[in-house]
């Protein structure tokens, strides 16, 4: 998975196996509840 910085708002997430392939644009605030419920297990 590569995620990407620098996008105001919104956190651009793809297949780090697929480079070229589409791209998930998360909001900001979305990226963060995730990565905190998963720094919480």
């Amino acid at each position: 998975m590569q995620v990407a910085d620098g996008f105001p708002g919104v956190v651009p997430v793809r297949d780090s196996k697929r480079p070229g392939g589409p791209a998930l644009i998360l909001p900001a605030t979305a990226w963060t509840a995730f990565i905190s419920g998963i720094a919480t297990r």
